[in-house]
């Protein structure tokens, strides 16, 4: 089997190892055939499209509707390098799966609204599927309802006029978008049970996810939460588009 390709932009080694450990736990891949790139630390190595299964962008502290003139070198560099690749993988439809920060790059590669209107603090709410996400492939064997867990500030407040919205929930209307066939991005993240959110959270304190000074009430509601529904988007992508 090819290897996917896991792109990160987390500067924090522990939340970053952390993140990459729940993505194979999820995907049920090893680190041999889930490779993970760290973009903050180097720039993007040259990526051959015929090497890979599909490409993963997780999370990250950046958000793509900052001002670009308020935004680090290192972030410009960061989004520079994956606007031209996801260029490359809307060319040839390659399967790609974004979370959160990779729903906001795809989002605005295509001409979509990001921004402020739809920001969620930390909570677990329950995400609807449209119905074109009933019969999208990817959604295959999970729930119309599931719990997922959120934490953003800024959100997709327009879709592209390619996209296709497969799943809502009541305080952000785009949960899950699909662009042409193959490539995917979640609000939520997929990734993540209570205590690797807990885990996270710790590392977060002043970026706007939650209040700070209920830090430890926050991390006790989260480990009660059952979102094992959302992980199968994962599993799925991987099952799917494994060759």
């Amino acid at each position: 089997m090819k290897p996917f390709l896991m792109l990160a932009a987390r500067a924090d080694d522990e939340p970053a190892d952390a993140e990459y450990e729940a993505f194979l736990l999820r995907t049920g891949l090893n680190e041999s055939s889930l490779i993970r790139h760290r973009l903050e630390a180097e720039p993007m190595p040259e990526i051959d499209l015929e090497d890979w299964s599909g490409i993963i962008v997780g999370g990250s502290p950046f958000n793509t509707s900052t001002p670009q003139e308020d935004k680090s070198r290192v972030q410009l560099r960061v989004e520079g390098e994956l606007d031209a690749l996801i260029t490359r993988l809307l060319e040839a439809d390659f399967p790609f799966m974004g979370a959160c920060y990779g729903l906001g790059l795809l989002t605005r590669h295509e001409g979509g609204v990001v921004d402020g209107t739809y920001s969620e603090e930390v909570s677990y709410p329950q995400v609807e599927l449209t119905r074109a996400g009933r019969t999208d492939p990817l959604m295959e064997g999970m729930p119309t309802s599931f719990q997922a867990f959120v934490a953003h500030t800024e959100a997709v407040a327009a879709p592209p006029a390619g996209g296709v919205v497969l799943a809502s929930s009541a305080t952000c209307p785009v949960q899950i978008l699909r662009v042409r066939s193959n490539l995917y991005a979640t609000q939520f993240h997929p990734e993540l049970d209570g205590d690797y959110l807990a885990h996270r959270l710790a590392f977060y304190a002043g970026h706007g996810y939650f209040d700070d000074d209920r830090l430890p009430q926050i991390q006790q509601e989260v480990r009660r939460q059952d979102v094992s529904d959302s992980w199968k988007v994962l599993s799925n992508f991987v099952t799917r588009y494994s060759r």
